[in-house]
């Protein structure tokens, strides 16, 4: 599948995001052919983690979260990591940009602990998703069912679970981006 003339925001926190679940899909959607943006909080560079510990690569950040919109792209990514999770749902401008891909109904595809962003931005009522399994409790509590599996797609919503699901994780989120909208996505908004 092809994502040439596609633009795909990829989120980062300044500390904390899970260097796997950051790289693979950056890589999976500049292999297929997109541009990707890197989207923090700061601007400067982004230090990713290894297993929520130790420390991973360090990232350019193209833009702030008050730089874009997210009329500017065809889909977005936001990798897990328990800090980098938790510290991207605490900002009102970062979730403010996460509910407006899905007010769109454009495609976003969330890893590990990333559906706090979700559950943040209140669009998980009535999806189906999966995560890291310690957030079942948060996702059924936002309306969400949660289910066990490697990568599961609602709608144009693609989750997964653990570095371990980045192979399918990177192959479903290609194809919905390749897809484009997904009229459905803007219905849980």
């Amino acid at each position: 599948m092809s994502l040439q003339g596609k633009k795909i925001a990829i989120l980062i926190a300044p500390r904390g995001t899970e260097e796997p679940e950051f790289s693979k899909p950056k890589e999976a959607v500049e292999q297929a052919g997109g541009e990707v943006m890197v989207i923090s909080i700061e601007s400067g560079q982004a230090k990713s983690v290894n297993n929520d510990l130790d420390p991973g690569g360090s990232y350019a950040v193209d833009k702030t979260f008050s730089e874009v919109s997210a009329d500017e792209f065809d889909g977005l990514v936001i990798p897990g990591g328990c800090v980098g999770a938790d510290k991207l749902r605490a900002d009102k401008d970062a979730i403010t940009l996460i509910r407006a891909f899905f007010e769109q109904a454009k495609p976003v595809a969330a890893i590990c602990h990333a559906p706090w962003t979700l559950i943040e931005a209140g669009v998980l009522k009535g999806r189906t998703i999966t995560s890291f399994p310690t957030l079942k409790t948060d996702v059924e509590n936002a309306g969400g069912t949660w289910v066990d599996k490697e990568v599961v797609v609602d709608k144009g919503l693609v989750t997964s679970r653990t570095p371990d699901d980045l192979p399918a994780f990177c192959v479903k989120l290609v194809e919905e981006f390749a897809e484009g909208k997904h009229p459905e996505q803007a219905r849980s908004v």
